[in-house]
């Protein structure tokens, strides 16, 4: 995995390639309509932490992409940023998402499979995104995170494996880490910058790629740690966790009785 120095110019990277990254993000939504509500809630520039659920892998990301005009960067599974790693997982997404379908549809598509994985996992660490381990210390990422927010940059943190899980309580929101709530209170408390948390809801990024469905994105109000703090450092993360995650819930519903 390339490791760049903090000081690289992920912006400019970002613009760069752009182009490249909107038709991408056309292809991942190819059979899909996109319905932003909110839009204004977007926070347009200095430092923001945005979080939602994640139940539509790379079409989550695509539609975010798409409704932001200020560049994002996003936390994202480790593998993602390894060639290997990352093609297994495309086709493990697949399988699971259209059956043997997806299985053949792998085969079928592999060599263009081959070029997408390929220019994705050369340009990740390019475009600012952070990895994110699944299964060890998360610790570099926080710091990464950090040092974005120092900077004025948005950060995206989808909480999920970007599947929905019959199996949950609420297959398509899945318990939230403390991460988000951490660095909030981190950097309110040591340095007194309050760093506003934008929440989103995903409805239909869910769907497979190429079948017809329409895609909605809810944007919230940003919400702030200091109106949750009291009881010490782990009281206020976890009260900060918990509202971070009802906001969610409360844009997913809005959606559902929109429909």
């Amino acid at each position: 995995m390339p490791r760049l120095s903090l000081d690289y110019d992920h912006e400019a990277e970002l613009r760069r390639l752009r182009p490249v990254i909107e038709r991408l993000c056309r292809i991942g939504l190819t059979g899909k309509t996109i319905e932003v509500i909110g839009r204004e809630n977007l926070v347009p520039s200095g430092p923001n932490l945005l979080i939602g659920n994640h139940i539509g892998s790379f079409k989550d990301v695509a539609t975010l992409f798409g409704a932001s005009t200020r560049p994002l960067f996003f936390n994202a599974n480790a593998q993602i940023f390894s060639r290997e790693e990352f093609g297994a997982l495309v086709h493990k997404h697949l399988k699971r998402h259209m059956g043997r379908i997806g299985s053949v549809l792998d085969f079928m598509l592999n060599p263009y499979k081959f070029l997408f994985v390929d220019y994705i996992a050369s340009h990740i660490a390019r475009v600012g995104s952070i990895p994110i381990s699944l299964l060890s210390s998360k610790r570099d990422a926080v710091e990464r995170c950090e040092d974005y927010m120092r900077r004025g940059r948005a950060v995206v943190s989808l909480q999920g494996r970007g599947r929905v899980d019959p199996r949950a309580p609420n297959p398509f929101i899945w318990p939230f880490g403390r991460g988000v709530a951490f660095i909030a209170y981190d950097l309110l408390e040591k340095e007194g910058l309050h760093v506003p948390v934008t929440p989103l809801a995903f409805f239909g990024t869910h769907v497979a790629w190429l079948v017809p469905f329409t895609i909605r994105l809810n944007i919230g109000a940003p919400i702030y740690i200091r109106d949750y703090l009291g009881g010490g450092r782990d009281a206020s993360i976890l009260r900060f966790k918990a509202a971070q995650e009802a906001r969610v819930l409360e844009l997913f519903k809005d959606i559902l009785r929109r429909r």
